[in-house]
């Protein structure tokens, strides 16, 4: 018979597993961010649209499903975060909100408000979408300011009575104030640019566009490489929240994240693995003229890197959402999950994932055999 901790730890696999394909994703965030620093011309610019704009609904589908399926196993943590940090995610999602807005509407006609303001649009769900969504990973590592006192649990809906409070009165903006945070979101933002670089490169039949978006792969990669080892090294040597796994009582624990590693061999190797992979697609890409697969390489490797990271973050009892006023508030796998029938309803339907999978990554082959060029946009029908 399946057990609750089983389900409780396969769902986190499940998240942390969106949250990679989310992030590797994120290039498409991060090559509106460089709409007008990666083009000189109009027609370059519109290329690069285009060709962003044929997968921006795969980012925008994953952000909802990770939403979704985090609500539906792990509801605590919906309500004490996106209820308590709302400017946080509020800012986020009205990022991607325009996003969906620009690509349907910048080549309507009559537009009233031109073409240049929905690339701003873009450019602005590039730089915070990535940025935002980097801080708010990041403060499962450094801990967010909210108390939970589930004996409130009976009196919702009753006047005076909520699960969760957040303590801090600027609701999730208050992140931006830990260093630490910060860097993740950089890192995120320039990993973003990257990968979008990479992309680029693979996808594009245009010598200027391709030849620049080698450079500008190392222009991003080396602050992303900066900023995601600040944000590594200082939480593997930082304190972190580990769970007492017979009283459940939380508590600071030295280089907690370093030990998850230590504990968990295989999840450290392929961190590590996915690390190396990232570094591959760079670094080959910069340095052989003649390789255009670099976003292949990275994007496994974004992926396998972030899941394991998130990994780290909710197993080997840790609290994956900690309270940094109030420990015994922090949310772990085992007080802030969805029931045992819930969750293993679910884990039937989540057989079906890797089969969306498949299909996307056949769509995606099937429908980009040809690169795309300034040609394919005039014979196009849906350019944006």
């Amino acid at each position: 018979m399946i057990t609750y901790e089983f389900l409780q730890k396969y769902w986190w696999f499940v998240m942390s597993l969106l949250g990679g394909l989310l992030v590797f994703l994120l290039f498409v965030q991060g090559g509106q961010s460089m709409l007008h620093s990666l083009s000189r011309k109009e027609n370059e610019k519109k290329l690069l649209i285009n060709a962003l704009g044929r997968k921006w609904e795969y980012t925008f589908t994953t952000l909802v499903v990770f939403g979704g399926a985090f609500f539906a196993s792990f509801p605590l943590f919906y309500s004490t975060s996106f209820g308590g940090a709302y400017w946080a995610w509020m800012i986020l999602l009205f990022c991607f909100v325009l996003q969906a807005v620009s690509y349907e509407f910048q080549s309507k006609p009559g537009n009233i408000f031109g073409p240049k303001t929905y690339r701003l649009f873009l450019f602005l769900n590039g730089l915070l979408g990535t940025f935002l969504l980097g801080v708010m990973v990041s403060s499962f590592f450094t801990g967010s300011q909210f108390t939970v006192g589930k004996a409130n649990i009976a009196g919702v809906g009753t006047s005076g009575f909520t699960i969760s409070q957040w303590q801090n009165p600027l609701h999730g903006l208050e992140l931006l104030g830990d260093v630490r945070n910060l860097s993740l979101g950089l890192a995120v933002l320039f990993l973003a640019r990257t990968m979008a670089s990479l992309f680029f490169v693979n996808r594009l039949d245009h010598e200027a566009l391709e030849s620049r978006s080698r450079k500008f792969t190392l222009y991003n990669g080396i602050p992303f490489v900066v900023f995601f080892l600040i944000f590594l090294i200082w939480t593997l040597l930082a304190e972190g929240y580990a769970v007492d796994p017979v009283s459940k009582e939380v508590y600071m624990e030295p280089m907690k994240y370093l030990h998850n590693f230590i504990d968990m061999p295989i999840v450290l190797l392929f961190f590590v693995l996915g690390v190396l992979a990232v570094l591959y697609g760079i670094f080959k890409t910069v340095f052989k003229a003649s390789f255009k697969k670099g976003i292949w390489f990275a994007g496994a490797g974004t992926i396998a890197t972030v899941t394991m990271l998130l990994l780290v973050a909710g197993y080997n009892n840790t609290a994956y959402y900690p309270s940094s006023v109030d420990l015994q508030s922090s949310l772990t796998l085992h007080n802030s999950s969805s029931s045992y029938f819930t969750l293993s309803a679910m884990a039937i339907v989540s057989l079906l994932v890797p089969l969306v999978i498949a299909y996307i990554f056949y769509a995606w082959r099937v429908l980009e055999k040809k690169k795309l060029s300034l040609d394919d946009l005039e014979e196009d029908g849906h350019a944006y």
